[in-house]
């Protein structure tokens, strides 16, 4: 079985055209497919389309959040009812042609359990988008040992199994194929059209360069230190230790060859020992708060979205938890 999971968030305009052009695609393959639709509290009437379409088609599912959790969670809420063998995850907003799906499978075919789209030849502004984008991708490469270009595509096909083992948390989504490689999922890319956007606006923008950015660094840590913490911190105390160690015998010499020490180095001396105390604080409180975060998650139980309802064709049920 097929499952395609669609996040969307105020996609009115382009939610129909769409699943036309899905349906075109899907009914020429041989799985029995489904499509999930994930609400993330849209505004502008297209949960209400979404319905619609699941009371008409019995092939499709709408998931509709309480309010927007922002696209990782939508995609976990997707990925937790998804019942198909195989997973293809893709943007609701006509980015990215449903006409390429079946390349992805083909390679799913072959024995891959990760299939990501490489937008080889983009169409977003050079200095805005497409500049950031290839720094970033090529970081993320080196940081995580996965050899792909694009990881901040949605559109990808994975297998169900492998998104078993990987939690997604914050805004993680784009680094799934780092995240599984840990557990050793074989991933490969296929280019993918990229289209200009026909209709409606990006929710993204330079901004979130800064927290891609950041999350890099997140993944970094789970990748390498996540079993074994002290590694790194150990390695960071023993330098913020081992030089302030140093400073305070240099400073103690000194100060016993009779010079006085606050009035000829004090302002510096204060001034390089709180921005190295505060960096390195600010760091280490980062990485342990995302640690916390994850224990919390996963020893409660406890999911990062909450569903209202769960629309099929013809029925309307409360969703109390994710079905076995």
């Amino acid at each position: 079985m097929l499952s395609i999971v669609i996040p969307v968030h105020n996609e009115r305009e382009s939610v129909v055209p769409l699943y036309q052009r899905l349906k075109r695609v899907l009914d020429e393959r041989p799985e029995v497919y489904e499509v999930i639709f994930v609400d993330d509290g849209s505004t502008d009437g297209t949960g209400d389309l979404l319905q619609q379409l699941a009371d008409h088609d019995p092939t499709v599912v709408v998931i509709q959040l309480r309010r927007n959790f922002g696209q990782t969670a939508a995609l976990a809420a997707g990925f937790d009812y998804a019942r198909g063998d195989v997973i293809v995850s893709l943007d609701g907003d006509l980015q990215h042609a449903p006409e390429d799906i079946p390349a992805l499978l083909e390679k799913i075919e072959e024995g891959y359990d990760i299939v990501s789209g490489w937008r080889k030849d983009r169409v977003d502004n050079f200095w805005t988008r497409r500049l950031p984008s290839r720094i970033a991708n090529w970081l993320m490469a080196k940081l995580s040992g996965v050899p792909i270009h694009d990881f901040g595509t949605t559109f990808k096909a994975y297998r169900a199994s492998v998104l078993k083992d990987v939690r997604l948390y914050g805004e993680l989504h784009r680094f799934i194929p780092a995240l599984a490689s840990y557990y050793g999922a074989r991933i490969t890319e296929v280019p993918i059209q990229n289209i200009t956007r026909p209709k409606g606006r990006s929710h993204y923008g330079l901004g979130r360069t800064f927290n891609v950015l950041f999350d890099m660094l997140t993944i970094k840590f789970l990748l390498s230190y996540l079993t074994r913490p002290m590694h790194l911190f150990g390695r960071l105390g023993l330098l913020g230790s081992s030089s302030g160690a140093l400073i305070l015998l240099y400073l103690l010499a000194y100060k016993l060859a009779g010079h006085h020490i606050m009035q000829e180095h004090g302002p510096l001396m204060m001034a390089g020992v709180l921005l190295f105390l505060a960096g390195g604080m600010l760091f280490t409180t980062g990485l342990l708060g995302e640690l916390v975060m994850r224990v919390y998650f996963e020893s409660q139980g406890r999911r990062i979205y909450a569903v209202r309802r769960v629309y099929t064709r013809r029925s309307e049920r409360l969703a109390s938890g994710v079905p076995t």
